[in-house]
């Protein structure tokens, strides 16, 4: 029986991965005066934003700079992030059936509640972690073990979706059903380094493949 379906956040749930991108180069170019590729920001994914910032960032006042990245990234939510209908309908479908749903993402709280506020998504998940909030980010399971605690389900109860080796790996190791997913645009993992318990392109190969655990 799967009782809970938590799902990574950016490049699974939200094609969230332009702003992101936008955001971190913009404070790098303006703190650093150093310029960075898509590739180069996907690179230092990991630690939630205010991680990379302390770690990466030279410029000494990490508090300006975080409110700087926040900023820009509320400002270009709009015009880089669109609304996926396909995805809504998928959530909303898991929730009529009486999945209980999380996110477990490493990006940090403020950013991870501007997308979900600003895509109308909050409101169908039981459970939100984000990176900020564990002490290992993923591949680690922590964020996982937490939301399965929260939820109240099992390892065999609990599947983990995500566009990422760091999902994958993580969802491994957390003993849950590993989905692996390049259903968006914009996703981080070309080839999946660990095998997923199954791939998914397409949102609505998913909802049918989900069918088979409604009774």
């Amino acid at each position: 029986m799967m009782k809970a379906i938590i799902f990574d956040f950016d490049g699974t749930v939200a094609d969230t991965l332009p702003t992101i991108y936008h955001s971190f180069q913009t404070i790098f170019k303006q703190f650093d005066d150093k310029e960075l590729s898509d590739e180069d920001v996907k690179a230092m994914f990991g630690p939630s934003e205010v991680g990379i910032i302390h770690e990466r960032l030279s410029y000494q006042d990490k508090e300006k700079a975080m409110e700087t990245f926040y900023r820009v990234y509320a400002d270009s939510h709009a015009e880089l992030v669109k609304e996926n209908q396909e995805i809504q309908e998928l959530l909303k479908f898991l929730k009529e059936n009486k999945f209980k749903l999380g996110v477990v993402t490493g990006k940090g709280r403020s950013s991870l509640d501007i997308s979900l506020k600003m895509l109308h998504l909050a409101s169908y998940f039981d459970v939100t972690i984000a990176g900020d909030e564990v002490g290992h980010a993923k591949p680690h399971p922590e964020g996982i073990h937490k939301a399965m605690d929260l939820l109240n389900a099992g390892p065999e109860e609990s599947m983990y979706i995500g566009d990422s080796d760091a999902d994958i790996k993580a969802g491994s190791r957390a003993g849950v059903t590993t989905i692996g997913v390049q259903w968006l645009p914009d996703y981080q993992t070309p080839e999946f380094a660990e095998e997923p318990d199954k791939l998914f392109k397409d949102v609505g190969d998913f909802k049918e493949y989900i069918k088979s655990y409604i009774s």
